[in-house]
């Protein structure tokens, strides 16, 4: 996963935001913020399991055929 770099600007109008909060919830930021950059996370390289790739034996053919027979009619005839 790529890093997200935000300019001065920006970062300052956080401050500017985050400066109110109270004393607690400032340590506990500062905790999860010194935790996200000491933690080495691993990153993901298996592209079936980011994009929950179909993984089944049939051909398309009977997985289309499949699909369309389990349609039901839901329109009544008039």
């Amino acid at each position: 996963m790529g890093h997200l770099s935000i300019s001065s600007k920006i970062l300052d109008k956080y401050f500017g935001f985050l400066i109110n909060l109270d004393n607690n919830s400032k340590k506990r930021l500062i905790i999860k913020l010194t935790d996200s950059i000491e933690t080495e996370k691993k990153e993901n390289t298996d592209l079936n399991l980011l994009y929950g790739a179909w993984i089944d034996n049939r051909d398309s053919d009977e997985i289309i055929r499949e699909i369309r027979d389990s349609r039901i009619e839901n329109r009544k005839p008039d």
